[in-house]
């Protein structure tokens, strides 16, 4: 229990980030539609995170400031480090879940999806739950174990369709633990009805995979940034990497079953969604593979666990290490938390138009999209929004086609967009630039925010004497 509140307090305190694109969607599919509207948007995009929305949904009935909707994640985050103490006691002592949840708890990647208000944490902790409880069918098959290993494995599949790259682990060390009878007449069932879930899921996100087609297919070599994706750190990944290696190890010679639980765990997640991008549809995106972190923490903590020095207690050898590993992952932690640290930064773009915007100024959304998250932010006090019809069936919105016509009278105009001021300022990727252009508006300056593609703020003005 203490473990969770440290871990949960640790994710969620200090960040100033911004609300991400996706935590945006988030808020548009959850809290900006009535149940009637989340329930149209899921037939257009994101079906397989219904689950996820609907917790949302109910829960944004108290509140929708930042920290509130990233609360549940840092609840879940809190979750998966309770469990996993508890796990790691199991497979390799009280010391090895203490260091467990330590490590897990100082991880960059925590830090980030313990304050993001997407399923990424609760995908964590379902892994991590299920893996707890299939050690304990282990223990003993009883129907009520075996029936909450078949509800853990359902809320798997209700966190993220890829949390489900952990079970073929699962599947494995259940064949090794358990008598053949056992695994065929109680893992077996329990597992198929506990996928029947992520199976209707499926079938939706494929009708909608239109949603991913963003995604660039990626070759072997990503399999080497896996760590730093686990870790949410190029210096601290690494580095747990390699000692979790030797924790597997460590597991294989105690106890084979739970030795392959913890080497499935932290490779068939990646390699598997590797495998899926180059047969079925390009899905490789760092944060899918954030479900094998708790494998990274838990087998590094039995490297840790098992070190063993003469002239010193264990946990003076163990303590810092963990420190080290904490120490390595600061920069990243650091980034997490400033304000574009989420690699959107929507309060300072609605700064720089607040700090400039006269009366009668209108403004352009590049990506109509946008829009909601400068709502979020701006709420009533942005420019005129000329193009605005209505919200649209899923995250754009119903839009004027008549530009010129809606921008007359008006001499200034803010047009935002998604991307670098190249991106819009030359070419015609931004389709909204050249309209305004075309208008017969002159830029006056334009803003980007630090990351890429990050959001760039322009201001548009017609000459004197124009219009």
């Amino acid at each position: 229990m203490l473990a969770g509140l440290l871990t949960a307090c640790v994710a969620i305190s200090g960040t100033t980030a911004s609300l991400s694109g996706d935590e945006v969607a988030t808020y548009s599919a959850a809290v900006a539609r009535p149940l009637s509207g989340l329930w149209e948007l899921v037939r257009h995009i994101d079906g397989h995170f219904l689950p996820y929305y609907l917790l949302v949904h109910v829960w944004s009935f108290f509140g929708e400031a930042e920290w509130w909707l990233r609360l549940p994640s840092a609840l879940a985050a809190g979750v998966a480090a309770g469990f996993l103490a508890d796990l790691g006691r199991r497979l390799a002592g009280p010391r090895a879940g203490v260091l467990a949840a330590a490590l897990f708890a100082v991880l960059p990647s925590v830090s980030y999806h313990g304050a993001n208000a997407r399923p990424y944490a609760f995908a964590a902790a379902a892994a991590v739950v299920s893996a707890w409880a299939l050690h304990r069918v282990a223990e003993a098959p009883t129907g009520s174990r075996v029936r909450w290993y078949a509800v853990s494995v359902a809320l798997l599949g209700c966190t993220h369709l890829f949390s489900v790259l952990v079970l073929p682990a699962q599947f494995l060390a259940a064949l090794l633990a358990l008598p053949r009878r056992t695994f065929l007449t109680r893992i077996v069932p329990a597992t198929a009805v506990g996928c029947v879930p992520v199976v209707v899921l499926a079938l939706v996100g494929w009708g909608e995979r239109h949603a991913i087609s963003w995604i660039q297919p990626h070759g072997p070599d990503v399999l080497l940034k896996f760590p730093k994706h686990a870790a949410g750190s190029d210096v601290a990944g690494p580095a747990l990497f390699a000692l979790a290696v030797v924790g597997v190890v460590i597991l294989l010679r105690r106890s084979v079953p739970w030795g392959v639980l913890a080497a499935g765990w932290l490779v068939f997640p990646p390699v598997l969604l590797l495998a899926i991008d180059a047969l079925v549809t390009p899905a490789y995106v760092d944060r899918y593979v954030f479900v094998a972190a708790p494998a990274l923490a838990l087998a590094g903590a039995v490297a840790l666990a098992s070190v063993r020095l003469a002239a010193l207690p264990a946990t003076l050898v163990a303590v810092p290490l963990v420190l080290a590993v904490a120490l390595l992952g600061l920069p990243a932690q650091a980034d997490y938390r400033q304000r574009n640290g989420h690699y959107d930064d929507f309060p300072g773009a609605v700064g720089v138009i607040r700090a400039r915007e006269r009366p009668g100024d209108a403004i352009v959304y590049g990506q109509s999209r946008l829009r909601t998250g400068f709502v979020y932010y701006g709420r009533a006090g942005l420019p005129d929004d000329v193009l605005l019809k209505g919200q649209g069936p899923a995250f754009e919105y119903a839009e004027r086609g008549d530009l010129a016509e809606a921008l007359a009278g008006r001499r200034r105009v803010w047009v935002v967009w998604r991307g670098t001021k190249q991106s819009g300022l030359t070419g015609k990727k931004i389709p909204r630039v050249a309209a305004v252009r075309a208008a017969g508006y002159r830029l006056a300056t334009a803003w980007h925010s630090a990351e890429l593609p990050g959001l760039t703020v322009a201001l548009f003005q017609r000459p004197r004497g124009d219009g």
